[in-house]
């Protein structure tokens, strides 16, 4: 039984994606990030940096004690090696999907949400906010559809926890004020994956977590904190428990 500590954010689409498609185990554990239940004491045990998704594996390879991961791309890599799947055992086809899983995590997904954040959540509208991280995007989304026209799938013609890291944050496109048109291999791409039945189920599952509309209380949780005020926050959500 896997334990999935998960809001329907990018990262935490990423897991369901992989979990729906292998069939494993599993349930969630919703964690409200706009109502700060990742600073709860019981999550941070799991994930010190305070950010969903975490997973909690009740039944490790090992046969040990259940164990932990934070971080949605080391918690992909551990799913496919616990699995077998979606990670090509060879060296070279092994290699570039974890190119492309890193590529995703350094780089799409924060950069997306830089780009999201100064598009819809500042408050403060910062022109050269915007336009750095939209120009990045959108060199990002060259970047894919290059990769893509060379195969059917981000790192190879099989999919693999590439496509599941990077789907999420690909997607939204809309939502980042981008242009998908200049990008028809990546525009594929996101259709075939959006098509395939686990991707379905996958999103289902985040349905009855939607992001209320944010007011000020979320977005000071969100985006207001420093080291002090994120050990502040542990410590009233601990008062709470």
């Amino acid at each position: 039984m896997i334990e999935l500590h998960y809001w329907p954010t990018p990262n935490g689409h990423k897991i369901t994606l992989f979990l729906e498609e292998t069939g494993l185990d599993y349930r969630i554990v919703p964690v409200d990030i706009g109502a700060g239940e990742q600073f709860k004491p019981g999550f941070l045990a799991l994930s010190p940096n305070n950010r969903m998704p975490a997973i909690v594996d009740r039944a490790p390879a090992d046969g040990g004690a259940p164990l932990s991961l934070f971080e949605s791309g080391a918690i992909l890599l551990y799913l496919a090696e616990k699995t077998g799947r979606f990670l090509p055992q060879d060296l070279r086809g092994r290699k570039a999907v974890l190119e492309w899983l890193f590529w995703q995590m350094a780089g799409l997904g924060p950069m997306s949400g830089q780009a999201g954040h100064f598009l819809n959540y500042a408050q403060e509208q910062i022109p050269y906010a915007q336009a750095r991280y939209s120009n990045e995007v959108n060199r990002l989304y060259g970047v894919l559809d290059r990769q893509l026209s060379k195969h059917t799938f981000v790192a190879g013609d099989e999919y693999s926890i590439a496509d599941m890291a990077i789907y999420p944050w690909a997607v939204i496109w809309d939502r980042l004020q981008q242009d998908i048109a200049p990008f028809p291999v990546l525009s594929r791409w996101l259709d075939a994956v959006r098509a395939r039945p686990a991707t379905q189920r996958a999103y289902a599952k985040g349905e009855p977590y939607q992001r209320r509309p944010m007011d000020d209380a979320q977005r000071k949780v969100l985006f207001g904190q420093t080291a002090a005020s994120a050990a502040a926050s542990a410590e009233s959500a601990s008062r709470k428990t």
